[in-house]
Parts: structure tokens; sequence; C-alpha cells
């Protein structure tokens, strides 16, 4: 990092604490919590997962203005309103990739997608942050097993 990049990051930790009036950092987690659970629970639907990556973005929006004022050496409002960010970009992730997936397989369950698709059966979903900040996903093709990983399904019989 350069001496401009580090203060920038300082100035983006310290929002929150230095921001007087703005939103209750608790309050988004929450209706993050209720996102992930209402509409990217265990049964998912297409139109809810789409819901869910809208909602997510507008909490992204709110968490922009998340204020925690106090000091730094006890304020978990701060800690809260900087672990927003790693929640949002891993609740993205997981609605975008569910949305992708359109199958039922392991614990991913599309009711709108019921059997398994055998050509998503040799991919894996790959999610990545990327430089702008946004959330993509793509499938990349699964690699064989290494010999390692062979030995140990013999050795399971």
């Amino acid at each position: 990092l350069d001496e401009e990049q580090a203060a920038d990051i300082e100035q983006f930790a310290l929002a929150p604490i230095e921001r007087q009036q703005g939103e209750n950092p608790y309050e988004i987690q929450h209706e993050l919590q209720d996102v992930m659970q209402d509409l990217v629970g265990i049964a998912r639907v297409d139109d809810e997962l789409e819901q869910a990556v809208d909602r997510i973005a507008g909490l992204r929006a709110r968490a922009e203005q998340a204020a925690s004022p106090g000091n730094r050496e006890y304020n978990p409002g701060w800690h809260t309103a900087l672990d927003l960010w790693n929640l949002l970009d891993v609740s993205e992730a997981v609605a975008r990739s569910a949305h992708g997936r359109r199958e039922s397989r392991g614990a991913h369950s599309r009711i709108d997608f019921m059997e398994k698709d055998p050509q998503l059966g040799t991919v894996n979903t790959l999610t990545t942050l990327d430089q702008d900040g946004s959330v993509s996903t793509r499938h990349v093709p699964v690699t064989g097993k290494t010999d390692d990983l062979e030995s140990i399904v013999k050795e399971m019989g």
C-alpha cells in the first residue's frame, strides 16, 4: 500500500465514528439477517433471490451512512459498522451464486429447479469481488481428482 491508499483506508474505517448522524449499524445487520433468512434460505426461488440482491444493494447504500459515534477504545457499534461490509459482500455472493445455479444439488435447493442439471455437475460456481467492488459469478470446469484425493477415495472404499 502506498500512503494515499493507507489514508483512504483509514478515512473509510474512521468514518462511522466521525459521523454524528446516520444509520444504526445493528439495524442494518438485523435487516440483512432477515433478507438472508427469508429470501436466500434453504428453499430458494428465482424471484426471491433477485429480491435479495436488490435488498442487499439497498442495505449496502445504507451502510455507507452507518454511524457509531463515540471512541475507539470500546465501540462495538463501530466494529459492527466495519463488519457490515464483509457481511454484505458474502451475502451478495451467496445470493448471486444461488441465482445463477438453476438446479438443486446437495445443500443448494431451488424450488423452481428441483432436478440436477448434468451440465452444472461439471462446473463450480466461482464468485469474485471485482476491483470495482462488484460481485460477479461465473462457472469454471471442475478439475480432475488429484492423486492425493484419489488415494483417499480408494482407502475409504
